[in-house]
């Protein structure tokens, strides 16, 4: 099964990124709050398509667990029943996690579509961990990182749920994009130390230690975004959704710290892809880094100077997402290269 574990790992990073991207979708469309309880949708494994699904009606049959709205709360199905032709208030409990009681079909199969993405990423990590037994007796920490994976996927899960309760709290909302993010380097690494490259590039500590701190400059950066995209969808309730241009007319300090640090992530970024290219070390994944990093800036110049043109912000989200990926990937073969030459 081992010539077949580098392709499960990398389907199964595929499909974390597509999660990642789904989430970005959610975030675009406001579909955050689509589901109001996890991990059904408002009770129900296939959630509802019109509001009379969630309104109480007589002789009608009701599952333990299932959602209705009444006078703008949620109230949950304490047992299965047949309703009456009278609405009794013993059959029902209030929902207690939060008062968010907006039903929206769009939002609520948005953010359905984004939960059956992530189940997918979260089997497709499994059978990645199944197939690692096969590394148990040369390369244990490969199975063991295995595992750790599908143990994140579902701590990653509960924090879903966790963002969700707290009707998308800021902070919840960050440490789960940077969850996400972990679990895309575990794998990355995972992918890396099952495939047994033959000619690593070539060994420089200095260029190693930049390579660290470029990765961990896109990590802040990352954060920074997270706490500026949510002043942005602050500003849009506030403005309305239809004047994107006063969405950042009074910016918060993140925004400004987020473009003045970008500055020095490109700089960086540069001043390391010319040592590698003057020192002929290789990591040719610097061009890719370079790539992602111009359209990082176009989609950030597109958001700030046009307004947010649709899909402007899930795609800056994925970029940076992807560049994290590939930095983290250099930083990899970095260290292995050194280690490479110490076994020589």
């Amino acid at each position: 099964m081992q010539k077949y574990f580098t392709k499960i790992a990398k389907i199964a990073l595929v499909l974390v990124y597509l999660v990642i991207v789904a989430g970005a979708v959610v975030r675009m469309t406001g579909s955050g709050m689509g589901c109001p309880d996890w991990p059904k949708c408002f009770g129900y494994y296939i959630p509802p398509t019109d509001i009379s699904e969630l309104q109480w009606t007589a002789n009608r049959d009701f599952k333990k667990g299932q959602v209705i709205i009444v006078d703008d709360s949620l109230w949950v199905a304490k047992s299965n029943f047949i309703t009456s032709t009278s609405y009794n208030t013993n059959n029902w409990e209030p929902y207690t996690k939060h008062d968010y009681a907006i039903f929206n079909p769009f939002h609520t199969w948005t953010e359905f579509i984004n939960r059956l993405f992530g189940a997918l990423a979260g089997i497709g990590t499994l059978v990645m961990a199944i197939v690692s037994f096969s590394f148990w007796k040369k390369k244990p920490k490969i199975t063991i990182l295995s595992w750790l994976v599908v143990f994140a996927m579902g701590f990653q899960a509960w924090l879903g749920a966790t963002v969700v309760y707290s009707v998308l709290a800021p902070a919840k909302i960050t440490v789960h994009m940077v969850m996400a993010l972990f679990i895309v380097a575990m794998i990355l690494y995972i992918i890396h130390a099952s495939r047994n490259p033959q000619s690593p590039s070539l060994p420089d500590k200095t260029t190693r230690n930049l390579l660290w701190i470029a990765l961990i400059t896109s990590l802040i950066q990352v954060v920074l975004g997270t706490q500026v995209r949510q002043f942005v969808d602050e500003q849009s309730k506030i403005m309305g959704e239809n004047a994107p241009q006063l969405w950042l007319d009074t910016p918060s300090i993140a925004f400004y710290l987020h473009r003045s640090f970008s500055i020095f992530v490109i700089l960086l970024n540069v001043f390391l892809a010319t040592r590698i290219f003057k020192k002929k070390l290789g990591y040719t994944k610097i061009n890719w880094v370079l790539a992602l990093l111009f359209l990082e800036v176009i989609t950030g110049m597109a958001m700030y100077y046009m307004d947010f043109p649709f899909s402007s912000q899930p795609l800056h989200l994925v970029i940076a997402s992807v560049l994290f990926g590939f930095q983290f990937y250099l930083v990899l073969e970095a260290i292995y290269a050194s280690k490479t030459t110490k076994t020589l």
